[in-house]
C-alpha cells in the first residue's frame, strides 16, 4: 500500500492523521476527492483558546450563535459532520501548542476532536483532522504591538 493510499484509508476511518506525511494542499485535495468537506483552520495568530475557536468558526463558517466554548465546538463540529454527505476533515495549521498560554487548551481542543471522531463513527460519517504544531509564539518586540487576530494593523 502506498503512502497516499494509507493516508486516504486513514481519512475514511477517521481520527487524527499525521500532518508531517503530506502537505496541507495535498491533504485537502485527498479529503475532497473522498467526498469529505475539507477546511483549513489558520491558528497562526491565535494566542488563546477563544482565538483558536474563532479560527475554527471562520474556517468552517459556523453560525453566529456559536457559544465560544468547548461544548459549543463539539456541537458545531457534530452538526457540520452531519451536514456533510461523507464527513469532515480539518487541517489545524500552525497551532501554537507549545505556547504556555495554549498548551492545555490545545490538548482540550484536540480531545474535543477525538470525541467528534466517535460521534461521526456512530452516525456513519467520518471525521479526520491533522495538526501542524508550531511551538511557542515569538516574544513581542519592544515598542511594536503584536499583529491583531484580524491580521490588519492600524496605521
Amino acid at each position: 500500500m502506498t503512502q497516499a493510499q494509507a493516508w486516504q484509508k486513514k481519512l475514511q476511518k477517521g481520527g487524527q492523521v499525521d500532518a508531517s506525511a503530506t502537505s496541507k494542499e495535498d491533504a485537502v485535495q485527498r479529503a475532497q476527492a473522498l467526498g469529505l468537506g475539507a477546511f483549513v483552520v489558520d491558528c497562526d495568530r491565535a494566542r488563546s483558546r477563544s482565538a483558536v475557536l474563532r479560527a475554527v468558526v471562520k474556517a468552517v463558517d459556523f453560525p453566529e450563535f456559536f457559544g465560544g466554548n468547548l461544548d459549543a465546538l463539539y456541537d458545531c463540529l457534530c452538526d457540520t459532520v452531519l451536514d456533510q454527505k461523507i464527513g469532515l476533515f480539518l487541517w489545524f495549521d500552525n497551532l501554537h501548542s507549545g505556547d504556555p498560554a495554549l498548551t492545555d487548551d490545545a490538548k482540550a481542543i484536540l480531545a474535543v476532536c477525538d470525541d467528534v471522531v466517535e460521534f461521526a463513527k456512530n452516525n456513519d460519517r467520518s471525521f479526520s483532522y491533522a495538526v501542524v504544531h508550531a511551538g511557542k509564539h515569538p516574544d513581542p518586540e519592544p515598542g511594536v504591538s503584536p499583529t491583531p487576530y484580524s491580521g490588519v494593523r492600524e496605521e
